[in-house]
C-alpha cells in the first residue's frame, strides 16, 4: 500500500475561510508542507488547458478513467496540440528567420507546391491556430480517405483511382512541417 496523507489548503490559516479552503489527499513523499498547495494549485490550470486543447482539437467528448489511459490520453492531446502549434504563424516566422541566418540552402518545399496547397477551396488563409489545424487536416485528408476507401477498392478494382490517390498522397507528402532543431 502507498502512504497517503491528507492536507488542508487555505489562504488564511487563522480564519480558514470556507470559500478559499480545500482538502487534498496525496501520496507525494517527503517534506511537502510548503509546496503541496502550489503543486495541486497548478492542477486546476493544467486541467483547464487540457480541456481547451481537447475542445480545439474536437476531442472534448472523449473521456477515460483508468490512470494509464489518462496519462496516454494527455500525451496524445498535448503532443497533437504542440505539433499543430509548431505549424502556426509565429513558428513559421521563426523558421524563415532561422533559414535566413543559417544558410542559403533550403529544406523547404518548393514554392510552387506549397502555393498550390492554399488554392484548395476550403483552405483557411487566416493566421490563427484553428486555421492551422484546419489546413493540416486538409493536407492529410487524401491519405485518410484512401485508407477509408481501400476496402472497397479490394472489392471493386479501380486501378486509376488507386493511382490517383497515390499521386495525390505523394504530393501531400511534399509538405515539410516545421520541426525546431534545438
Amino acid at each position: 500500500r502507498r502512504a497517503v496523507r491528507f492536507w488542508q489548503i487555505t489562504t488564511d490559516k487563522i480564519t480558514v475561510p470556507e470559500n478559499t479552503t480545500w482538502y487534498i489527499m496525496t501520496d507525494l513523499p517527503g517534506d511537502i508542507q510548503l509546496s503541496v498547495g502550489n503543486t495541486y494549485g497548478f492542477r486546476t490550470w493544467i486541467e483547464y488547458g487540457f480541456k481547451q486543447s481537447k475542445n480545439e482539437l474536437g476531442w472534448a467528448d472523449y473521456r477515460v478513467t483508468d490512470y494509464q489511459e489518462i496519462e496516454r490520453w494527455w500525451e496524445i492531446i498535448f503532443s497533437t496540440y504542440f505539433m499543430i502549434s509548431l505549424q502556426s504563424e509565429p513558428f513559421k516566422r521563426l523558421r524563415h528567420y532561422q533559414n535566413d541566418n543559417t544558410s542559403h540552402e533550403t529544406d523547404s518545399v518548393p514554392d510552387e507546391i506549397t502555393d498550390k496547397f492554399c488554392l484548395h477551396s476550403w483552405w483557411h488563409h487566416e493566421t490563427s491556430w484553428k486555421s492551422t489545424l484546419n489546413n493540416l487536416r486538409l493536407i492529410i485528408q487524401p491519405k485518410i480517405f484512401f485508407c477509408l476507401i481501400s476496402p472497397w477498392l479490394e472489392v471493386f478494382r479501380i486501378p486509376d483511382l488507386v493511382k490517383g490517390f497515390l499521386v495525390l498522397t505523394r504530393i501531400m507528402n511534399e509538405f515539410k512541417p516545421y520541426l525546431p532543431d534545438g
